[in-house]
């Protein structure tokens, strides 16, 4: 039993007698105790126990004035400090129905809520999910679990809610009822504190999917509570500042399960600093302690080993009961003589040595090991083949049934009996049959097993041996008698080995220390195949000769007092149990008046190691004292798989000290230390002792960090124990042995403080006085968070005491600890009942965290709720921790609820960045200088020296440069357009374009009556009639803007960005075909835009056959000659100005830089409306004379091959894709690679694929695209990247790389690819680092600078030039940048700088455009062509989309390259700031059942590999984010999505 105090005390007391004497008659506590067992299982409502529990009491109460009758029923302390004048304080003999109110097991629940009382108005925004994910997904879930199973050490299911406590200390402490006084003062107004707890401010005020303004009000009473008494408020666990509620914040568009107005001040990641120790911690101030000794082992003259005395007890006497086992209905079915034990035995040990063969060799030796799989019902079957096997001299390893190849920790127990080299199993006839099978009908090969040979130790299957044959009975000595495995905190299995020295001296102890005399009768609960049942109910017993009880647990679930109406039924003496047993007996006694105890002498308590067995133990002693059980009977015993009993409290008769208690503060407990603290009783632990050390034993308390020096007094650490009686080692882990079986414990000086070798026993505590043991709990549930120890147990009982029954099942709830960001996070995960209401989950969620933050003084990382029945059981039932922590850490754990609160728990973030006084850019060029830094520039091939035979160079115009070619090489193919199907669309040489360029000049000018200078908008799919209306144009001195069409399918969200791009671009006419003309003018258009504001539409489809009449001619080249309208990643529509002369130069640069001429064939699949795109499918061929294959992306939706297909078909060299693209081959065709060779797609051609992008390179896609395309002949080197951006279409292009070409020496170098440390960037700084490094993260060069284009990289706050690899602003000077922004309201000089800025200092003279994207120049080893050292350009990408977060820069694209990598179910992701929150949006490829999942695992990533903490996680479905044509996400899309609740999403997750 445990209670919990905020500040806390020590009180070490012996159990000694009451100083208040209980009034009530016996039975109304009988009454009393009946009725909080009933609410605690969740019989009766918390409103109806009230109302009974008041008519029982309201003889006894009188009324309190001034205080609500509501509060006297639930805060009982102050009710009974009424009425029960404190008692003097000397000590009396024990008062046998007696207690102080401080042991009360209730008193922790009165704690919880009276910690919650605070929080009682305090609520969270709820998070939001999509009403298919509320639906259970199968029947199985609805079925309520066994609510009675514990965990894996039973811890959770002692902490009975409201059970009371019979064993009292010296004194009374005045000071509870004063707390409680107060808590009741201060919330008079209210009601009692169990009925705020279950909803704070009220039910049904939020229905079950949450508006805005129900969550509006949940935030305004959050924010209203937030400023509370410092001495109680908690950290803040939804991350909201203290000032909060007075500072103005910009109103925002509602999100769903979000109110308007909620804002984050992010103050708690800003003030992160790195954890400290605290300087005031409690530190230990007692002297060394030294060994203890237990008494000494008496001499023992019986059996020289156990097998002697099993030989002696068949012969001597046969007839002597020594098992009796039950069935279901709790009948003996077989009672097992020591005759029958010792011949069975026999003849199974003489056939497993002898009868058992492989190629006329005996399958077993002596000393091989073999498995035991019997299940927990058939005792009698285990006890022949476990003594069986000690006969023939094999070593029996005990293992569970497997029931399925997917049990948890199976695949553990596999490699525990690989590792053991076993080979056979013996088993039952009956679990033979039940085990899974192979398709051969021989038992199934379980997963991580090895192969095993299954053997049925049944009669018929067993040989009697001969009359001279007889089993060796060797003294007991050091070879290993048997095998016990143990699972570790991790989940892994390992084997303890038990010698038969040991093995004997266990016995003798346990006799000696248990009084056990022969023909004793013991009743036994446990599981007889390990530990305490193994010990004492198969080892123990048959050296005694005793008749045990087994109990099968199949039988306590169905019967929960079988155990006790066989103590009756048999006058058994000892009783062995776990306090889960006492606990479920407690629930079905009221029928039972006829049962008796009398004749137990001594009740084990095997896990009375457990620090909350206590409250089982005294609710027990309360109801059956009554039955004749007596107090002093109750002994609980402290063990582990390695020492085997560490200690145990003696039965009375011994005359040993009377029973101890320990009530401890448990914030000092947290820091190691025992103290004796009066202030406050929020949170202590109280404790009952284990007893004594064991006969022969010697004991010490080691610290259980670092070097095993000697705890002081006052101190908790490892109990270790020095004893014959322990197991020996690990099996097969001599490193692992040495650490535990071997440890030396060292004084504070350093010496050894014993000659003897001592096991560690995983156990925490320390020794009290009269030298009694007391256990705080176990290394395996020990969680040190932030230097502050913590015990899974105690965090488990108090989630518990928050409304246990109302939402969540008792017994079915893990504890345990992640590792995130270097330190341990506590993960609390429970079954929610199918019953309870989405909201009412979560409010309940929000106040675990609260209470055990407040009770714990620690935060909780993550609280989850899973389907009923969906946690992995431990085989005796219970949670099987470790495998649920897998689960959690693989995203396969499935919750149904989850809230995350990093903003409170995770306290050691490092420190935001401060930003330094600004150095000067003079300074920085020197500080280059001097460290011997080159200035960051570099510059493309001097387009003045290059010689080329071009004579599309002496036109300034590209309509004449079309006009040209026309009367040249009027047949010459330009153009081929391909379909969905592979086949040519429409083709178009010089001189057939040429012509529908004038026919639609001589539309524009007749039909549409426009004027030279108009801007005309060109609403085309992606084809041959968009490159000759913008021909067209350009003849009739128009201004093109090319538009993509709207999508017919999606109108709502298409069509208006086309009107917003012809509205903007001031286009006077739209030229488009018949099909789209009647699309902007449908009843859907009309929903989406006002279809009557459209300017001119003409379509182009049947024009006349007209001549122009003249040629319009620019008056300079710097005349505009089409606007490039494009949607940048940040949202932001903009057209770029590009005049005649950009134009040309930009077709010289692409034509000089990929070596373009009439006789070449390149293929193209972009989208042609905008950027390097748009100037390959329409200009490029025009000016350089080379055929184009326009493959466009979208019929790539129906026949994914088609662009490599064409590029096979026609044997090209030369090809561009997007990333989109490439990204749809590697996903479409990534299994297809054998199917595509067999139709004969070669692409050895390919000398380069250029992918046309304006971000980082992606190298893990281009990397994965030659991987799967390698086959196809496609070689590595031939995929490289290209660099361009608004202000400059192509800065960078990697030019042929293969063949011939490349051997002339004008390609240059491959690109290079070099790791920089990502926490430098976010620093802006570039270290570089070696491949494979922490945080190391790899940039390719984007490509080769093109002819006549210049680069440096400035600083981008004082625009100074950079030394050479700084991460700075990427400039750009080349003929070929666009001439500035054309803006509907003229603002020119908002932008101006982008396209026209110089440098601060050094070269200010040239005129340079800001790209907008952080990257850096890096002079490599590497030569080009004219033998210069090659200049390699990084981009780490563009300023606008940078997050500023904690004072550094964060780039998107790496945070959701890690989140993408922690799920295979995560397609995409996108990432984005909303009020200083880390939004991060997923896309789920898989079933919306695992969305939940992946909040976890997003948050645990974005920390531990980027230092933030994430405030929301919204899960979508696939391809909600959105994406461009050039394949780069529209994260300022997606935010408005986010903000205006149109994302539909699965869930979304506020981190608190």
């Amino acid at each position: 039993m445990a209670e919990r105090h905020s500040t806390g005390l020590l009180m070490m007391m012996l159990e000694p007698n009451p100083a208040i004497a209980m009034t009530l008659p016996a039975e109304v506590r009988e009454k009393l105790a009946e009725l909080e067992l009933e609410l605690s299982e969740g019989d009766i409502t918390q409103k109806g126990y009230e109302k009974k529990r008041g008519k029982l009491l309201a003889p006894f109460i009188p009324q309190i004035q001034g205080v609500d009758p509501s509060l006297q029923v639930d805060h009982r302390i102050q009710a009974s400090s009424q009425v029960v004048p404190p008692g003097p304080k000397h000590s009396k003999a024990r008062a046998v129905n007696s207690r102080d109110e401080r042991f009360r097991s209730d008193l922790h629940t009165e704690a919880v809520q009276a910690a919650l009382a605070k929080y009682k108005d305090r609520k969270v925004p709820m998070p939001s999910k999509r009403r298919s994910v509320l639906v259970q997904s199968s029947v199985e879930a609805c079925t309520p679990p066994d609510t009675s199973s514990a965990s894996e050490d039973e811890g959770s299911l002692r902490r009975q809610g409201r059970v009371t406590s019979s064993s009292p200390p010296y004194q009374a402490h005045p000071s509870v009822e004063h707390w409680f006084n107060r808590v009741i003062q201060c919330s008079s107004t209210s009601s009692s504190a169990s009925s705020t707890s279950s909803h704070p401010g009220g039910r049904g005020q939020h229905s079950g999917n949450t508006t805005s303004a129900s969550a509006a009000t949940v935030l305004a009473d959050l924010m209203a509570h937030t400023q509370l008494d410092n001495h109680f408020a908690p950290p803040d666990v939804t991350g909201l500042s203290e000032h909060s509620q007075f500072a103005e914040h910009p109103q925002v568009a509602p999100v769903r399960g979000l109110p308007r107005g909620y804002t984050h001040t992010g103050s708690a990641m800003e003030t992160a600093d790195a954890q400290l120790p605290d300087p005031n911690q409690p530190k230990a101030e007692g002297v060394q302690m030294s060994p203890l000794r237990g008494e000494p082992l008496a001499l023992v003259s019986s059996s020289a080993s156990l097998l002697a005395s099993l030989q002696r007890w068949g012969s001597t006497q046969p007839k002597s009961p020594c098992l009796t086992a039950l069935d279901n209905a709790g009948k003996p079915v077989y009672t097992l003589t020591y005759g029958k034990l010792w011949t069975r035995s026999q003849k199974l040990a003489y056939t497993l040595l002898n009868k058992l063969s492989t190629r006329n060799e005996p399958l077993l030796r002596p000393g091989d090991r073999v498995a035991l799989v019997f299940p927990n019902n058939d005792p009698v079957m285990f006890l022949v083949a476990f003594y069986g096997c000690l006969l023939a001299e094999l070593v029996p390893v005990p293992i569970e049934v497997p029931l399925t190849r997917k049990d948890a920790g199976s695949q553990q127990i596999g490699f525990l009996l690989g590792s053991c080299g076993v080979t056979l199993a013996l088993t039952t006839d009956a679990c033979q049959k039940g085990l899974p099978k192979a398709q051969t009908g021989e038992v199934a090969t379980f997963k991580g097993w090895p192969r095993l040979l299954w053997f049925v130790t049944d009669g018929k299957h067993v040989g009697k041996p001969p009359k001279d044959w007889s089993p060796p009975l060797r003294d007991a000595r050091s070879d290993p008698a048997y095998i016990e495995y143990k699972t570790s905190k991790e989940g892994s299995t390992m084997g303890i080995t038990v010698t038969h020295a040991a093995m004997l001296a266990h016995c003798h102890v346990l006799t000696q220390a248990c009084g056990y005399v022969e023909g004793e009768t013991i009743t036994n609960v446990l599981d007889f195949k390990r530990d305490a049942g193994l010990w004492h109910g198969v080892l123990t017993s048959v050296l005694n000769r005793m008749h045990v009880i087994s109990i099968p647990y199949s039988l306590m679930k169905v019967n929960p007092l079988s155990w006790i109406q066989k103590v009756h039924t048999y006058k058994a003496r000892v009783a062995v149990v776990k306090s889960r047993d006492m606990h479920w007996s407690l629930l079905s006694q009221k029928d039972q008046r006829d049962i008796s105890l009398s004749s137990l002498r001594m009740l084990i308590v095997a896990d009375g190691a457990n620090p909350w067995s206590i409250s089982s133990c005294d609710a027990f002693l309360n109801v059956f004292q009554a039955r004749g059980l007596r107090p002093e009977v109750i002994c609980p015993c402290a063990s582990s798989a390695e020492a085997m009993t560490v200690a145990l409290r003696r039965p009375p008769e011994m005359g040993v000290p009377p029973p101890g208690k320990a009530v401890l503060s448990m914030s000092r407990l947290s820091y190691g230390v025992i103290r004796v603290d009066t202030e406050e009783k929020l949170s202590v632990l109280t404790l009952q002792d284990v007893g004594q050390a064991m006969p022969g034993a010697l004991v010490c308390v080691v610290r259980p960090e670092g070097t095993p020096c000697l705890c002081r007094t006052d101190e908790v650490g490892e109990i270790c124990v020095s004893s014959s009686s322990s197991g020996s080692s690990y099996f097969g882990l001599p490193g692992m042995t040495k650490n535990v079986f071997e440890m030396v414990p060292v004084t504070a000086s350093g010496s050894p403080a014993s000659d003897r070798l001592f096991t560690r026993t995983s156990l925490l505590g320390f020794v009290g006085p009269d030298n009694l043991l007391f256990v705080v709990g176990k290394m395996d549930g020990l969680m040190m968070v932030s230097g502050r120890r913590h015990n899974a147990d105690d965090v488990v009982a108090t989630a518990l005491a928050v409304e246990p029954m109302k939402f969540v099942y008792r017994g079915r709830i893990a504890v345990f600890s992640v590792y995130v960001l270097h330190d341990e996070r506590i993960v609390v995960v429970a079954e929610q009942r199918p019953d309870a209401s989405e909201e009412d989950s979560f409010q309940w969620m929000s106040r675990v965290l609260q209470a055990i933050d407040s009770i714990h003084q620690v935060g909780v990382y993550c609280l989850a709720l899973v389907p009923a029945n969906t946690l992995p059981k431990a085989p005796l039932g219970g949670i099987h921790v470790s495998e649920t922590k897998q689960r959690f850490l693989d995203g396969a754990l499935h919750p149904c609820n989850v809230l995350m609160c990093p903003h409170t728990c995770v306290t050691n973030l490092p420190k935001p960045r401060q930003k330094q006084p600004e150095v000067g850019p003079a300074s920085m060029i020197v500080g280059n200088l001097v460290a011997g830094k080159r200035i960051a520039q570099a510059c493309g091939r001097d387009l003045a020296q290059l010689e080329d035979n071009d004579q599309a160079r002496k036109f300034l115009y590209m309509q004449d440069v079309l006009q040209w070619r026309a009367q040249a090489t009027p047949e010459h193919s330009l153009f081929l357009l391909l379909n969905a199907k592979g086949t040519v669309a429409s083709t178009a040489s010089c001189l057939q374009l040429h012509k529908r360029a004038e026919r639609v000049s001589v539309a524009l000018m007749e039909k549409g009556r426009l004027n030279p200078g108009d801007h005309v908008a060109l609403v085309y799919p992606p084809g041959i009639d968009l490159i000759a209306t913008f021909y067209g144009c350009l003849y009739a001195g128009c201004v093109p803007v090319t538009v993509r069409p709207p999508h017919p399918q999606n109108l709502a969200t298409t069509l208006p960005t086309v009107k917003m791009i012809v509205e903007v671009s001031k286009s006077v006419c739209i030229l488009t075909t018949q099909a789209i003309m009647k699309l902007l003018k449908s009843k859907e258009a009309t929903a989406a835009v006002d279809v009557k504001t459209w300017p001119m539409v003409l379509d182009t489809d049947d024009l006349p056959r007209k001549k122009t009449p003249q040629m319009y001619k620019p008056p300079t080249p710097e005349t505009l000659a089409y606007l490039d309208f494009s949607v940048s990643t940040t949202g932001i529509l903009a057209g770029v100005k590009m005049s005649h002369a950009a134009t040309t130069a930009l077709c010289r640069s692409v034509k000089l830089q990929c070596e373009l001429y009439p006789s070449r064939q390149i293929a193209i699949c972009l989208d042609p409306y905008c950027g390097l795109g748009f100037a390959l499918w329409c200009l490029c061929s025009v000016y350089s004379g080379h055929q184009s294959i326009l493959v466009p992306p979208l019929e790539l939706e129906s026949n994914v091959s088609l662009w490599l297909s064409a590029v096979s078909q026609f044997k090209v060299r030369v090809t561009f894709c997007s990333y989109s693209v490439m990204e749809m081959c590697t996903k479409g065709l990534g299994s297809q690679a054998e199917a595509l060779r067999l139709r004969n797609v070669n692409l050895s051609c390919v000398r380069t694929c250029m992918v046309v992008a304006e971000e980082r390179p992606r190298i893990n896609l281009t990397q994965s695209f030659s991987k799967i395309f390698k086959d196809l002949g496609l070689s590595p080197r031939a995929v490289s990247t290209t660099f361009g951006c608004r202000v400059n279409v192509a800065i960078c292009l990697q030019p042929n790389r293969l063949g011939n070409v490349a051997e002339k020496g004008t390609a240059g170098p491959d690109p290079t690819t070099v790791y920089v440390d990502m926490r430098a960037l976010r620093h802006d700084r570039v270290r570089l680092v070696e491949r494979g490094s922490p945080h190391s993260l790899p940039l390719m060069e984007s490509g080769k600078i093109l002819p006549g284009v210049k680069v440096i990289i400035a600083n981008t706050e004082t625009k100074g030039p950079l030394g050479d690899s700084h991460l700075g602003e990427i400039w750009v000077s080349a003929p070929h940048n666009g001439a500035g922004y054309y803006t509907v309201y003229g603002e020119e000089a908002l932008h101006a700088d982008h396209f026209c800025t110089r440098l601060s200092f050094g070269d200010t003279q040239t005129v340079w455009a800001r790209t907008g994207y952080l990257g850096f120049l890096r002079r490599t080893e590497l030569t080009d062509a004219s033998g210069e050292r090659h200049d390699a350009l990084y981009v780490v990408g563009a300023l606008d989309e940078t997050l500023e977060l904690r004072g550094m820069r964060y780039h998107p694209i790496d945070i959701e390259t890690s989140v993408i990598r922690s799920h295979k179910s995560i397609a995409e992701c996108a990432v984005f700031t909303w009020t200083n929150l880390l939004v991060v949006v997923v896309e789920l490829e898989g079933s919306e059942q695992e969305a939940l999942d992946l909040v976890a695992l997003v948050t645990n990533v974005v920390l531990e590999e980027h230092y933030l903490i994430v405030g929301v996680v919204v899960v979508v479905d696939p391809g909600v984010i959105p994406i461009n044509s050039r394949g780069e996400k529209q994260r300022m899309h997606l935010r408005d999505g986010f903000l205006g609740d149109q994302l539909d999403p699965i869930y979304v997750a506020y981190n608190m």
